[in-house]
């Protein structure tokens, strides 16, 4: 397929997803992830379209093709990390969650995103501690709220430990 061709397809498919034309969209990028099964921008699109109908099941195995491709955006990578992470974890899958939320930290580490779907599967698989340090860790360095930056200090310490207590 000319790379003309692809562009257009892939474009209108991602519009008619942003007008909410879901399905439509859904129809075409599955046709066009068919004709182009290694190209990982259009894999990344079909499972974002899929996640959008509540087809996560389905969403899975076009991240994953996505993924293993290379020539993804920094910002299609990072959502594609996202979206995987998240529907393993929506799906159970806990421990695939957290593999790939970790995955999507260790790459882009400033992102509050991958870290607060991380710290869901985290709780999911029982690790309740990482979690809220890291969602305590989050909410320090995110927030505006003048409350919450006067309590800072403490907030950072207890959320490396939270049962300690002062003996």
């Amino acid at each position: 397929m000319p790379s003309g061709d692809r562009d257009r397809l892939l474009s209108e498919a991602v519009r008619l997803r942003e007008v909410g034309r879901r399905e439509e969209a859904r129809e075409q990028l599955v046709a066009l992830a068919a004709e182009l099964p290694h190209d990982p921008e259009v894999a990344y699109q079909t499972a974002w379209v899929h996640d959008t109908l509540g087809l996560e099941a389905e969403a899975v195995p076009y991240y994953e093709r996505a993924l293993n491709g290379t020539g993804l955006s920094d910002d299609d990578r990072r959502g594609a990390l996202l979206g995987l992470g998240s529907t393993y974890r929506i799906l159970g899958r806990y421990e695939e969650a957290v593999a790939t939320l970790e995955r999507g930290t260790a790459e882009f580490p400033n992102d509050g995103g991958l870290k607060t779907f991380l710290a869901m599967a985290l709780y999911n698989t029982g690790r309740t501690h990482d979690a809220m340090e890291m969602l305590l860790t989050l909410l320090v360095a995110t927030s505006k709220d003048p409350e919450i930056a006067a309590y800072r200090p403490a907030i950072e310490e207890y959320a490396k430990d939270l049962d300690a207590t002062m003996q």
